[in-house]
């Protein structure tokens, strides 16, 4: 890849976290820099949010951060975890895959995996931010601490995101050597081991890295194919180098590698087959699948590296430079349907590489701070994949019929920033930031219809008999994203803060979309290069946000609380449509719809808040504290205009997006045999949740996850060992799904089928660190 320019609710959680309190506190923090996010109680907490050192109290940004110890210490497995701590927040994976990612914050995101559709939360290693969902679901070991910030982000670093970003920061090197060792064992016999390492060669040179092994039998089973369904087979590496220079110029070289020859993860079927003569009743068990689809071969392999430069020019300047590049690709069998026969088989591959430049200069005055910066991303996406409609093919008299899609899009993208912060009095600071964003899309789409089965993508003997897409285009977009912010110090221990900021996100090119299926728009009777060319494109999305905040840290308590509202225009819908390419009434093919839907107005609420309840209760030294996140939020659309051209604002809601997330945390410390024990007990709950803009039977009503966690450190920090129950009640909970068959249909069986939350899992873990 060529580096082409020079650089609410509220009643139901209340009455369901009453009956138990959760663990260790969050540090509602974001730390740009590589330190630890600190987690005493007295102690003033210092961060670098806007890129810094501040204390937390005096930084109007919304933002949970956890660090790595404490993700540990709370049984984390995956940053999905984030997203049952973090108010109005939705982390989950994916549909049919074990390692892609989908986000929402404050009911901003993007759940379509397919080149072309840009995430609407950034995701960030090291301040490297993935450009796709896919190799996203980032499994929690050798990290420093994880980051959600919810609201637009980009006049501080990376990329524009409108929703808000995940920042996950892997572990610094240390001036001694270290060696850390952990082995997790538990329920469908998981084993887990992890190594980490570090040493310094010389006074001004460090290396480390570490080296994980994640492993664990299905919660389920393929029953047709034999195989275990939601099992876990992932190796993972990273290594790093750090250079001090000289006493003001320092390097950061490091790389990571994942492999993941995890089974494809297959849906349960919600409703029985519907085409004779197959009469395969609905499985009692939700992980269980009956799945057909058995190539290609499911793999996720990614990889990447970075340079990180930093030199201390001055006692108030610094210049910071970030290189970044990252590849993967995703081989999977998506069997829509999850049945034996091929109503809807998906055999997909993903491929995606980027590189990315970010110079930052940082000033530090007596009263005015700030950034400034350059940031520059060149990434490639490519999405090929089969829809093999056998059944469908077959009632018509074309057997193996397949309309296969080869969808390729380029982005490259250039942005100026910065963010000034200026001290008005000692109390009144007022901040002005802004950014200016130039994207670029080129896209392909070849698709075209087969029969005899798969394409020869996937080795099959598929023949073409037609073309219903072949497009090529590019378009430009540029934009102006500013941001305000006002502080106000009430005390020496709490602020109140308004903050203004605008999101943006780039247009792009509908990769499933079919050129043969595009209307006449002006009704000329013919469909001309332009009409297709806006029929295959959708706009860019944009987002005001307006937020008014409180914290306050009174040492034994402290918490943050925030209103915000948002204007979300031109939202970009993905979806898919059945066609009826010959009159027949039966959908032999379908074509990418997306649409600039209109406009939702988004208002909420977030708390999040910790306090010691008391001490010396059992024994000297024993201690109780309580954490605690709230979110309630609203969301209305204005306008949805369909496919169709029809407003059914009405009848549509935000995806992903319960109306009121919270957790409640209770943890118990005191001295146990020269170390100390913490028992942490945890209640996650989540509102309904719309799986699409539609309600569906694939949508999940509320519930509750409790997880039980107790861990033993000695005296010296040497050893640790952990138990760490989750989802202790058996909650069975949908996470995603496919529904072609409520309000577009697609193949003879029809397809609704569903993914689903891990059940009760219970976990040993033992560490030991030198």
């Amino acid at each position: 890849m060529s580096f082409k320019s020079t650089i609410l609710g509220a009643s139901a959680l209340a009455t369901s976290l009453s009956l138990f309190a959760v663990g260790a506190p969050a540090a509602f923090a974001q730390d740009a820099e590589p330190e630890a996010v600190e987690e005493s109680r007295g102690d003033v907490i210092t961060v670098t949010a806007r890129r810094r050192e501040e204390r937390l109290v005096d930084v109007p940004v919304s933002v949970t951060a956890f660090s790595g110890e404490q993700l540990l210490d709370l049984g984390a497995q995956d940053i999905t975890f984030l997203g049952n701590v973090t108010p109005n927040t939705t982390l989950e994976v994916s549909r049919g895959t074990n390692s892609t990612l989908t986000a929402f914050i404050r009911g901003v995101g993007q759940q379509d995996p397919v080149a072309g559709f840009e995430g609407g939360v950034g995701v960030y290693i090291d301040d490297v931010y993935m450009n796709r969902p896919q190799a996203a679901v980032l499994e929690v070991y050798d990290v420093e601490r994880v980051e959600v910030l919810r609201g637009p982000q980009g006049t501080l670093y990376g990329r524009n995101t409108i929703g808000g970003a995940v920042k996950y920061v892997t572990r610094s090197l240390s001036d001694e050597p270290e060696f850390t060792a952990r082995v997790n064992v538990g329920s469908y016999n998981q084993f887990d081991t992890i190594v980490h390492g570090s040493a310094p060669l010389a006074d001004t040179v460090r290396v480390g890295g570490a080296v994980a092994r994640f492993s664990r039998e299905g919660f389920g089973t393929n029953l047709y194919q034999g195989i275990e369904n939601y099992n876990k087979d992932i190796w993972a590496a990273r290594a790093s180098a750090e250079f001090d220079l000289t006493p003001d110029f320092q390097v950061r070289i490091s790389g990571d590698y994942t492999l993941d020859n995890s089974n494809p993860r297959q849906g349960h079927r919600l409703i029985a087959d519907r085409f004779p003569p197959f009469t395969y009743p609905v499985l009692d068990d939700e992980y269980d699948t009956r799945a057909g689809l058995d190539f290609p071969e499911q793999q996720v392999e990614a990889y990447g590296g970075q340079i990180t430069a930093e030199w201390n020019f001055s006692d108030r300047v610094t210049f910071k430079s970030v290189t970044g590049y990252r590849e993967d690709e995703s081989t999977t069998p998506i069997d829509f349907d999850s049945l034996p026969e091929a109503d809807l088989d998906v055999p997909a591959i993903y491929e995606n590489d980027q590189f990315s430049q970010e110079l930052q200069m940082l000033y530090e005055g007596d009263r005015l701070s700030g950034v400034m910066g350059f940031y520059y991303l060149d990434a490639n996406s490519s999405t090929i994949f089969d829809v093999i409609l056998g059944t469908t093919g077959a009632l018509i008299g074309l057997p193996g019929l397949n309309a296969q899609t080869f969808g390729d899009v380029s982005t490259e993208t250039w942005s100026v920033f910065g963010d000034f912060t200026y001290e008005v009095t000692d109390r009144l600071n007022v901040s002005l930031g802004g950014r200016f964003t130039s994207d670029e899309r080129s896209s392909i789409v070849r698709r075209q219809l087969l029969l005899g089965g798969a394409s020869d993508f996937f080795g099959g003997p598929g023949f073409p008999i037609a073309v219903t897409s072949n497009f090529q285009g590019s378009e430009e977009w540029d934009d102006f994203s500013p941001r305000f912010s006002l502080a106000y110090d009430v005390t020496d221990s709490s602020n109140v803060y308004f903050t203004y900021s605008q999101g943006f996100k780039g247009g792009s090119f509908d990769p499933r979309g079919q050129t043969s299926a595009a209307p006449d728009f002006d009704g000329d009777g013919t469909v001309s290069a332009d009409e297709v060319f806006e029929f295959m494109k959708f706009e860019p999305e944009e987002v005001n946000s307006y937020e008014a905040g409180w914290k306050a840290d009174w040492g034994n308590w402290r918490h943050s609380l925030a209103a915000f509202y948002t204007d979300y225009t031109d939202v970009q819908i993905p979806g898919s449509v059945g066609v009826d390419t010959d009159g027949d009434g039966v959908s032999d093919t379908f074509t990418g719809v997306t649409t600039n839907a209109g406009e939702v107005e988004i208002m909420g609420l977030e708390w999040e808040g910790f306090g010691v309840l008391g001490s010396d209760a059992f024994v000297a030294g024993d201690e109780f504290t309580l954490s605690w996140s709230l979110g309630l939020l609203d969301g209305e659309y204005k306008q949805f205009i369909n496919a169709f051209g029809v407003d059914v604002s009405d009848q549509a809601s935000l995806q992903n997006t319960p109306d009121t997330t919270g957790s409640l945390q209770l943890a118990y410390s005191a001295p146990l045999h020269g170390g100390e024990l913490s028992v942490v007990n945890s209640l996650f709950y989540k509102g309904d949740v719309q799986q699409f803009e539609f309600a569906s039977p694939i949508d999940q009503e509320a519930y509750t996850l409790w997880n039980l966690s107790a861990v033993w450190e000695s005296g010296s920090g040497q050893w640790q060992l952990g138990v760490h129950g989750r989802n202790l009640t058996d909650e069975r909970y949908k996470v995603a799904g496919y529904d072609f068959v409520t309000s577009s249909t697609l193949g003879l069986e029809g397809t609704l089928t569903a993914f689903y939350g891990d059940p009760r899992t219970v976990t040993a873990t033992v560490t030991y660190r030198y």
